[in-house]
């Protein structure tokens, strides 16, 4: 059985996150390159709010930038630091990507903390589908508006669903921007 990371983990792209998947149960925000979007640092912010986020980049040039630009714009986050060494692969590529299993559950095993299941109810798929954000004319615009009032992004429907879950977005949370988005539409 994977071990849960309760923190939201900060990778540069699917690559790493596909790679963490397979050791732990864990939730990414991936930045997608060095050029960090407000929109992304949002996200984190939110996510430390949450659940609190570790930063785990490429240890190269590129994933220094990305650490200092996130560290700096959302304050708090835990770091996790994994040597050249042990991000190569046989080519000499560097990325967490290529980290073996063992190397990642020591270096994020110093810093996470086991994910709290909480009693407070959350967002589900279901209601997801029940506000139309999901199918539909609308839908899309629906999404995109609601993802910026829940400082989730502007994902699809896919992702959305995996945000609103992965963020604990709360039934108040979620019924105050569903007023604010009707309200908005007529």
């Amino acid at each position: 059985m994977r071990e849960k990371i309760q923190e939201i983990i900060v990778v540069e792209g699917r690559d790493d996150t596909a790679r963490l998947q397979e050791v732990f149960d864990v939730d990414t925000i991936e930045t997608n390159g060095s050029a960090v979007s407000d929109q992304t640092i949002e996200r984190i912010r939110r996510a430390q709010e949450k659940r609190g986020v570790i930063i785990l980049t490429d240890p190269d040039y590129p994933g220094d930038r990305i650490r200092a630009i996130v560290e700096e714009r959302v304050k708090g986050c835990k770091h996790a630091h994994l040597p050249r060494a042990e991000a190569k692969d046989k080519r000499g590529k560097i990325g967490v990507e290529h980290a073996s299993p063992e190397s990642l559950r020591r270096v994020l095993g110093a810093v996470f903390e086991p994910r709290v299941e909480t009693d407070q109810p959350i967002v589900t798929r279901k209601m997801v589908l029940e506000a139309d954000l999901i199918g539909g004319a609308a839908a899309a615009t629906r999404r995109k508006r609601l993802g910026v009032l829940l400082r989730i992004g502007e994902p699809n429907a896919k992702q959305f669903v995996k945000r609103v879950e992965a963020l604990g977005v709360t039934i108040e949370e979620w019924e105050q921007a569903l007023a604010q988005l009707e309200e908005e539409q007529g």
